[in-house]
């Protein structure tokens, strides 16, 4: 089956991957200004995520296959790709596997390291809200309040609720098969995997997803790689600080 993506612009190819509960909209703003520059931007819903097919099979090597399956569709046989945490680690993957199909890869705030688990909280909000009593984002933004206080997650999970039908809410995201396999987030790329093209880790100044004793792992598999901070920014780094994320890519692009 086919993803689901949103293509803006035309010109050299760019594929941007999404991470854990996103979808390419998240990235809308930013694929308009990559557009202005002469990118074609190819915003890619994962599996189990936005407007993209659900399946029980879920993981990095599935989600690989799917975006080898889109870029023969779609005859993109050179592209940059830019993954965000989740959608970094896929893209890392893809690099790996597919490296004669990657001219420049960009990773947004993940490494290659294994990371446990910690969306459960956000996980068990979702799944208290029910679509058959809901009537309205607001009210399903006051059910999640009791679980996340943070206002700004609350409003990018809200993203993920769609109306079914008149008058009924519901989940983009495949919530059962992305719950009972959380697990396969974190899970390290393989260690003997290396990817000798040019790479850019962007990792954000507040956020610990890359920790200075990490960058010789990155170094090791990603030989032909730099490191860059964006300041001002936590893990959502191209949300938090747009301009300076943005900057940052284009000049390495």
């Amino acid at each position: 089956m086919l993803l689901h993506s949103q293509i803006i612009g035309e010109g050299r190819p760019l594929v941007i991957l999404h991470g854990f509960l996103g979808s390419g909209d998240n990235w809308k703003t930013l694929a308009n200004k990559f557009a202005e520059d002469g990118f074609q931007v190819h915003l890619v819903d994962q599996r189990n995520h936005g407007k993209s097919f659900h399946s029980d099979d879920w993981g990095y090597g599935v989600m690989v296959d799917d975006l080898k399956n889109y870029c023969d569709h779609h005859s993109l046989a050179s592209i940059a790709l830019l993954g965000h945490s989740m959608g970094g680690k896929t893209a890392m993957a893809f690099g790996v596997s597919y490296p004669e199909m990657v001219d420049k890869l960009v990773i947004a705030d993940i490494g290659p390291k294994s990371y446990p688990s910690h969306h459960q909280d956000i996980l068990k909000a979702l799944g208290s809200l029910d679509f058959d009593t809901l009537t309205s984002r607001k009210e399903a933004d006051a059910v999640l309040s009791v679980y996340i206080k943070d206002l700004g997650t609350r409003q990018f999970l809200l993203k993920n609720l769609y109306w079914e039908s008149k008058g009924k809410l519901g989940l983009k995201i495949n919530l059962q098969v992305l719950t009972d396999k959380i697990s396969e987030v974190g899970k390290a790329l393989d260690v003997n995997a290396v990817y000798t093209g040019e790479t850019l880790f962007l990792k954000g100044e507040k956020s610990g997803y890359i920790e200075s004793m990490d960058e010789i792992g990155i170094k090791k598999q990603f030989p032909n790689s730099k490191i860059a901070v964006v300041t001002k920014s936590g893990h959502w780094l191209h949300a938090e600080n747009p301009s300076e994320f943005y900057q940052i890519v284009i000049i390495f692009l």
